[in-house]
């Protein structure tokens, strides 16, 4: 129940996150003029990127904390999770947050500019899972190797 709890707390503070970056893009869009769009079936799909994004986070989260694997790690982690939601994509924590969150948010407050800064810092992302797909090639060989070609990066 703690591990849950803990998981919970933690990604409260990745949605946070997301709509503080959403505001900002509102606050860019107001100041570029740029209109805001409000649509029943925009609100309808952001609150399940939204959901969807948190339990995925908050299910990853789990598996970290349940194997003593902190999810904010400069060092390479000391275990390779394959069990639970990396049985899908070998990055569900970037997917539920980085992805789902914040188009989530920025589609929530009807935001272009929150839209745009989250589709362009993607390909980011990417760059910095692909330098950390590296350090766990280097950590687990073999074993790495086998479950990268068995689960896609993203989806």
């Amino acid at each position: 129940m703690a591990i849950l709890l803990k998981s919970i707390l933690h990604n409260l503070g990745v949605v946070l996150v997301g709509f503080a970056v959403a505001y900002l893009g509102t606050m860019v869009d107001s100041a570029l003029g740029i209109s805001a769009f409000a649509f029943p079936l925009v609100k309808a799909v952001a609150g399940l990127l939204l959901a969807l994004g948190f339990l995925i986070r908050v299910w990853a989260t789990v598996y970290f904390y349940a194997h003593k694997m902190r999810v904010i790690s400069l060092e390479p982690q000391g275990t390779l999770i394959t069990s639970g939601p990396y049985r899908f994509s070998r990055n569900p924590l970037y997917l539920g947050g980085n992805g789902f969150i914040f188009f989530g948010a920025a589609l929530f407050l009807g935001s272009p500019t929150a839209l745009f800064v989250t589709a362009i810092h993607l390909p980011l992302i990417d760059r910095f899972i692909r330098r950390e797909e590296e350090q766990l090639e280097r950590e687990f060989g073999e074993e790495w190797r086998n479950y990268k070609e068995r689960v896609r990066r993203w989806l």
